[in-house]
């Protein structure tokens, strides 16, 4: 059979947050909030799972501009490797520096410090748009003359690495803090204190920030997140709400060169003010809400089966077809949503129960395309819609615990 043996990295990292969250809790510290991490991994599992889709177009990238732009012509060696990874890093320090002092760079990168927690789950938080960009910047190697086929190898070890520095259950790590970015150092880089701010964006070596001046070392605790918390478990918002500030801002302003500075310059020129008048179009928030037992439950089984299903689906994908994995994608991005909104007791959060049913279907329908199963799937669909109200009701309850007003 031809698996994707990628797939293990699912089962991998889990392992290791669940290791990490008994550490903290042997030790009596709480480093884990239940919504924020079902957030962070909600993000890694859209960003794994359309990862699918992307990883061809990248690896088609770097094999074209070899072909045609390759400067040397690089041959696989241990020094070579070396180099490699040299350049792959400082490569990544210009792309991190540039995704926090460029507003169209930040609006993909603002998802990863999202979080007001530090753990290992926040390593997850990576989004498809920063796949993009990051490939941008990555297209040197293979211009350099760097094979495609190192330079893949590479990213998968390269990409390997920061995983393990997002923890707060590892302390200093003595004469390593000079050569490698440690988790102390990564403390620094994802905390919101102002002394803090914009430091320490190195992924392997920490030497980058040594010798361009971005380097500050953990002295006070570290406060986690955005500068101003996002405030919302919704997957959506999550993604897109700095988009909107964007866009918000360049409406806003006068002249196109001051357009062009709000979405090329630092994100300060976005509008301090369009976060508040964005969410009251966009997010509407009911402060009276409380967590059940039903709510956390319901949630905890919703992203055991969507963990399972991605598993499952990587490792098979060379034997799903594109239509089943374009509807499998579907059924897992409505489920993280649903996710989302259950998390902040959404009342349309219903609603989404029929996306998932009519994508089920029409999956279905793929390896059983028999009239018999249109029938039945449209008596269902309308004799859900017929007791809507009723069923509307028992949802709540099977949900929240209670029946929403």
């Amino acid at each position: 059979m031809h698996l994707n043996f990628l797939a293990l990295a699912v089962p991998f990292f889990l392992t290791f947050m669940g290791l990490e969250y008994l550490v903290a809790h042997k030790k009596g510290k709480r480093y884990f909030k239940f919504k924020d991490s079902v957030a962070n991994i909600s993000v890694g599992i859209a960003e794994r799972l359309l990862d699918t889709f992307t990883v061809g177009i990248f690896y088609f990238l770097y094999e074209y501009l070899h072909r045609h732009y390759a400067l040397f012509d690089i041959k696989p060696g241990v020094l070579l490797w070396v180099a490699l990874l040299v350049c792959t890093d400082f490569i990544w320090y210009w792309y991190h520096r540039l995704a926090h002092e460029v507003t169209l760079f930040w609006c993909a990168h603002v998802v990863h410090h999202q979080s007001e927690e530090f753990n290992y789950t926040v390593s997850a938080r990576i989004t498809v748009f920063q796949a993009f960009i990051r490939t941008g910047f990555w297209a040197v190697l293979p211009v350099i003359g760097f094979p495609p086929a190192m330079i893949t190898s590479m990213l998968l070890v390269h990409g390997l690495y920061p995983f393990f520095i997002h923890t707060r259950t590892i302390g200093k790590l003595g004469i390593l803090e000079y050569i490698l970015v440690t988790p102390s150092h990564h403390r620094v880089h994802h905390a919101s204190n102002p002394k803090y701010l914009d430091k320490n964006y190195g992924d392997v070596f920490i030497i980058w920030d040594k010798l361009f001046g971005t380097f500050q070392k953990e002295e006070e605790e570290p406060v986690y997140g955005l500068t101003k918390p996002l405030e919302s478990n919704s997957f959506l918002w999550q993604h897109f709400h700095f988009i909107l500030e964007m866009w918000y801002s360049v409406r806003r302003t006068n002249g196109w060169r001051n357009k062009l500075r709000v979405v090329f310059g630092k994100p300060d020129y976005v509008d301090p003010a369009a976060r508040e008048v964005l969410e009251e179009t966009f997010l509407v928030r009911d402060r009276t809400i409380t967590e059940t037992p039903k709510l956390n439950n319901n949630v905890v089984w919703q992203m055991a089966a969507t963990l399972t299903l991605l598993f499952v689906f990587l490792l098979l994908e060379h034997y799903v077809p594109v239509f089943v994995q374009v509807c499998v994608s579907l059924l897992i991005l409505l489920t993280l949503m649903n996710c989302g909104a259950i998390l902040e007791q959404k009342r349309w959060v219903f609603y989404l129960e029929y996306a998932r049913y009519s994508v089920l279907c029409f999956a279905l329908y793929y390896y059983w395309p028999h009239p018999s199963l249109l029938t039945l799937a449209a008596l269902v669909l309308t004799t859900a819609l017929y007791f809507q109200s009723r069923l509307k009701e028992r949802y709540y309850r099977l949900v929240y615990g209670y029946t929403r007003t």
